[in-house]
């Protein structure tokens, strides 16, 4: 068992950067594949990311490849979201997940989820 708080979140405007954070409990936080999900208003909760166990391959979504990075530090028990370079569409609530075996970008292969952080992009 695992819980997840995510932090960070706010207001930014479009070309600008924001950090988001997400702390898990206990003492088995390495042996988790740690993702990123985000959800807007009427939309599906889709894959943005995810971080291998030691932090040594990271996957991306297309549409945040160029601008997003994830990565991750074990002795803090801490994931991290760097996003640069933010646009209007980038706004959503971002979620981390955690999955001890997970290799694709379904949000149904996660089976540890935070409460979420609100991102919102002006312009």
């Amino acid at each position: 068992q695992v819980q997840l708080v995510e932090s960070g979140g706010g207001l930014v405007q479009a070309g600008g950067s924001l950090r988001l954070s997400c702390v898990a409990s206990g003492r088995t936080f390495n042996t988790y594949v740690m993702g990123w999900f985000r959800q807007a208003p009427g939309n599906e909760r889709e894959f943005v990311g995810r971080i291998s166990r030691s932090g040594g391959v990271t996957a991306y979504a297309d549409s945040v490849k160029d601008r997003f990075t994830i990565s991750r530090d074990n002795a803090k028990n801490t994931v991290y979201l760097q996003m640069n370079s933010l646009k209007r569409e980038d706004t959503a609530t971002y979620y981390c997940a955690a999955e001890r075996y997970v290799s694709g970008v379904a949000k149904e292969e996660y089976q540890y989820w935070g409460q979420g952080t609100q991102v919102t992009v002006s312009s």
